[in-house]
């Protein structure tokens, strides 16, 4: 996946996007992964109920079914799979790639921040087309806070309650989408300084905040 702009040469905002949810439904995936780790250990895993609480690390997930000290190698064992199971059956969600248009038409860089395993995240990325100049995994909430401001982003987009918790501890305006599991009023109690039904309402969003940001 190419980088699509060069750091020095930005003059628009670092836009940070969370994964799951919020640009891809990895449900479809995400489920057959479970279906294919409960058929390979033997233990039940309900992928149905797994995918209605996407977010939190994967290690959040797995303690529901597995004792803490199979977790780890359960976790090593989910994302060598991963790829075989989730990559085909994930879709992006509706104005994705017009989101990310949207970023570099203003001049600035997009980038992704999850709590997914970052080659994973990669994959789903570069599968699905999805441009993103910068990928950082493995950080959940708050911890997100780090790659964003390390990247200097100003605003961080995610459908979490824990994604309106990163953009807050990074100083990021935090733009929240209702197309995963938290709906809207629990995104605006979280903090979100705006709640969009989905990203398709994203570039108008984002050519306001670029005019406004301007004045200043």
């Amino acid at each position: 996946m190419a980088a699509h702009t060069d750091p020095a040469s930005t003059t628009g905002p670092t836009v940070g996007f969370d994964l799951d949810m919020t640009l891809i439904d990895s449900r479809p995936g995400i489920r057959a992964a479970f279906v294919a780790l409960t058929e390979r250990t033997g233990t039940y895993v309900d992928g149905d109920l797994a995918v209605t609480r996407l977010g939190p690390p994967l290690v959040d997930e797995l303690a529901h079914w597995f004792p803490a000290e199979e977790i780890p190698a359960m976790a090593d064992l989910y994302r060598e799979m991963y790829p075989t199971y989730a990559i085909e059956p994930t879709l992006p969600l509706p104005g994705v790639h017009e989101a990310m248009d949207a970023v570099h038409a203003a001049g600035g860089r997009t980038m992704v921040v999850t709590a997914k395993y970052e080659p994973n995240a990669k994959l789903h990325l570069a599968h699905l087309g999805i441009a993103a100049d910068i990928v950082v995994g493995n950080l959940w909430a708050e911890g997100k806070a780090q790659a964003l401001r390390e990247h200097g982003a100003s605003v961080y987009v995610g459908d979490h309650v824990g994604d309106v918790r990163g953009a807050r501890a990074a100083d990021a305006y935090s733009v929240a989408v209702t197309t995963g599991p938290c709906d809207a009023e629990e995104l605006r109690t979280a903090g979100a300084d705006v709640v969009l039904s989905d990203l398709t309402g994203f570039p108008a969003w984002l050519e306001s905040y670029v005019a406004r940001a301007a004045l200043r």
